[in-house]
């Protein structure tokens, strides 16, 4: 029987959820706080997991045209030797490599695939209850809206999940980062590369268009919150004017409108993500630091499993239910090594980045394999 579904948040977890939710014939309400689903956004990263996750829900093949596949990430010192490289090859198995998008192109090819009557905007949540019929939630401007079951993909502030787990609040993971896209100041880059340092972090990845989606990472204290969060392009080639020679380039070919800065958050791993009829999915449910480029993926896996559960599951709390056992271990298990990653990442000390860059430098390439195994081909429809 087709179920009526409200989904609150119109990012990537959300309208994926809406489309998949569609294509299984029932009905869906996406509710979007912003005045505008397509807003704001820069460079994103799909590793292969979250490329089979968009395969199997049928979104694979007509996103891949609208952006560039990358067969390795590669991490490397301010001199531009390499540390550490992540190469898909490793563990390619027919497998799809790892994506990058404009955050905007993705929403929108997404958001093409929904009717206009499936979405809604400037609507902010202020209140849900729920009872053993229906879901009621309540907005800002005093509407109200119900349906059989509620899907909360509100992100890491999340009302939804703030409503039903009150001490479950946002934490600040120590540094703040700016983000941007920028036209390729004439630089041969085709795959993915991230800088460590100890004066901060900086990654740079190829988009369509012979564009350049890129990032900067910078420690914070209390002290220093303020001054370092209103930095601008010019404070950022300051910091890194020292860094081989691509990286400066980049940030100088990049105006100050074009920076998006936002600090880097997560939230504690839970213990539930189903709630009777509300279901809490992606960064409600479990968001993480950006280190591993795993926010977006887990959503998108998030959102195939989801569908799995609900093909082969009549009784829609009994999917949830089923989905919450499958996805608790994964994402507890991303969100725990990507903070160990962030640290480890943002180290300050001279030495300590020396004994760290000596370290991964020494991995065996079987043990780089055996960490991308568990990451990417980890089969996620089973428990």
């Amino acid at each position: 029987m087709s179920k009526h579904f409200i989904i609150i948040g119109g990012g990537i977890a959300g309208l994926a959820t809406a489309i998949s939710l569609k294509k299984l014939g029932h009905s869906v309400k996406v509710f979007e706080s912003k005045p505008d689903i397509l807003g704001l956004g820069a460079g994103l990263g799909l590793a292969a997991n979250a490329m089979k996750a968009l395969d199997y829900l049928d979104l694979a093949e007509e996103l891949i045209p609208l952006g560039n596949m990358l067969s390795s990430l590669t991490i490397k010192d301010a001199h531009g030797i390499p540390i550490f490289q992540a190469d898909t090859e490793l563990v390619k198995n027919g497998t799809a490599d790892n994506f990058s998008i404009h955050r905007k192109v993705l929403i929108k090819y997404l958001f093409d695939k929904l009717s206009t009557e499936d979405t809604e905007v400037s609507k902010k949540l202020v209140a849900v209850s729920q009872n053993d019929r229906q879901v009621e939630v309540t907005f800002s401007d005093g509407t109200q809206a119900v349906a059989d079951y509620l899907i909360g993909c509100d992100g890491v502030g999340s009302v939804v999940r703030q409503t039903l787990l009150p001490k479950s609040t946002p934490q600040y993971a120590g540094y703040t980062c700016w983000r941007a896209i920028t036209p390729n100041p004439n630089i041969d880059v085709q795959d993915g590369t991230e800088i460590w340092d100890q004066s901060g972090r900086f990654g740079f990845v190829p988009l369509r268009g012979n564009l350049i989606y890129w990032y900067v990472c910078i420690n914070t204290t209390t002290e220093n919150y303020a001054t370092i969060k209103a930095y601008g392009i010019k404070e950022l080639k300051s910091i890194f004017k020292d860094f081989y020679k691509e990286v400066p380039h980049i940030i100088s070919n990049t105006a100050d409108k074009d920076l998006i800065q936002s600090d880097i958050l997560d939230i504690k791993p839970l213990k539930q993500f189903a709630f009777e009829r509300i279901l809490l999915l992606g960064d409600a449910a479990h968001a993480t630091t950006p280190n591993m480029g795993q926010g977006a993926c887990m959503a998108i896996e998030d959102v195939a499993v989801l569908i799995h559960e609900l093909k082969l599951e009549t009784d829609v709390i009994s999917a949830f239910k089923k989905f919450e056992r499958k996805r608790l271990k994964r994402t507890r298990s991303v969100t725990v090594k990507s903070k160990q990653v962030g640290i480890i990442a943002q180290l300050e000390s001279p030495i300590l980045c020396r004994i760290r860059n000596s370290f991964f430098r020494n991995l065996p390439q079987s043990f780089a394999k055996n960490q991308m195994e568990k990451l990417l081909n980890t089969n996620i429809f089973k428990a």
